[in-house]
């Protein structure tokens, strides 16, 4: 009996510190504040993931598995991605890796192609910054020939705002160099790059049910393909909710050029089979040195509805008028570098 009275007492107060801690466990720490809302991850397989409350909008991915690094997914509002990897239809076509850097010829070598033995490699991540507003990653990248010797470098900076109603904006800023010990580099004529966006297969106009749009109101391949716009909107479908609630929802992307960009506005490369490019060298090569290295700066706009031209136009001045982005080395202990805007 006695061993009964001391179990049942040990069982009293086993339940009650078990309460306690479950609910101290569980109260929050008024004096921390809320949870910083917008921060990067690094992943396990060489990623660096951009959450917001905690879900993961973007990846930037630059395993060596691949060919070069590139952003999947970019989630829309509904919380489904908007981009896609590779092709709908066509198998030669799996270097359309959702949202990219490629080039279809640097000093005569093909950046475009991921058969010709060429690749772009992260060489080191920079910055990796929090923030309840956005949050930032800055990083270096190198363009390496078939050869394996490096042509140039590139600085990215991207930064991920999130808008109400799961809007979001991605800010991407590349500035690209000659290689250590090379004059310059020659980004050569094409429409092929440097920024390069695959939509999802629903969202295109050849596979599903999208418009593209360009800023002036001009609708399709056919009026937009080769001429200059300040931006080009592709929205259609995407299918999201539960299995007993499946339902279509109507989102899309704006790509924005930026006024500072060489040629603005840029002639586009778009297709109705799901892509779309700002492309620099449309009308002749650009030769880059040290003394007048390219930056590039561009937005994109993931919004809930179709296109809405007061919305995109409201973004863009927003945009043109944002100073740039400036890597710098940081005074605060234990950071290497810190990102700010130039203004």
């Amino acid at each position: 009996m006695t061993f009964c009275n001391r179990c049942t007492g040990l069982s009293v107060l086993a339940l009650a510190l078990g309460f306690s801690i479950g609910a101290s466990a569980e109260a929050p720490d008024t004096a921390l504040g809320p949870p910083t809302r917008c921060v990067v991850i690094p992943g396990d397989r060489h990623n660096l993931q951009f959450q917001v409350d905690g879900v993961v909008r973007t990846q930037w991915q630059f395993d060596a598995d691949f060919p070069r690094p590139f952003f999947y997914p970019l989630l829309g509002p509904s919380g489904q991605s908007l981009t896609r990897m590779g092709h709908p239809g066509a198998p030669d076509h799996d270097h359309h890796r959702s949202v990219w850097f490629a080039h279809h010829k640097v000093n005569g070598e093909s950046f475009w192609t991921e058969h010709a033995g060429t690749s772009i490699r992260q060489q080191q991540w920079l910055a990796l910054e929090d923030g309840d507003s956005s949050a930032r990653i800055a990083v270096r990248l190198g363009w390496f020939n078939a050869a394996g010797v490096q042509l140039m470098s590139q600085e990215m900076v991207s930064e991920l705002t999130p808008l109400p109603g799961g809007e979001s904006l991605l800010e991407i800023q590349s500035t690209f160099r000659p290689a250590d010990g090379r004059e310059q580099v020659t980004l050569e004529k094409t429409n092929f790059g440097l920024l390069a966006v695959r939509v999802s297969k629903t969202l295109s106009a050849a596979f599903g049910q999208g418009t593209l749009t360009s800023d002036s109101g001009q609708q399709g391949e056919p009026e937009i393909f080769g001429k200059p716009h300040r931006w080009v909107d592709y929205s259609g479908v995407t299918a999201t909710g539960s299995p007993e609630q499946r339902r279509w929802v109507r989102e899309g992307i704006t790509y924005f050029d930026h006024p500072d960009n060489p040629g603005f506005p840029n002639a586009w490369h778009v297709r109705a089979d799901g892509w779309l490019c700002a492309s620099p060298c449309f009308s002749g090569d650009i030769v880059v040195t040290d003394e007048q290295p390219l930056r590039l700066r561009y937005l994109l706009f993931t919004h809930a509805g179709g296109y809405d031209q007061a919305a995109a136009t409201e973004q863009f001045e927003q945009f043109q008028t944002r100073p740039a982005f400036e890597i710098r080395k940081s005074s605060r202990p234990h950071v290497r570098f810190e990102v700010v805007r130039d203004g």
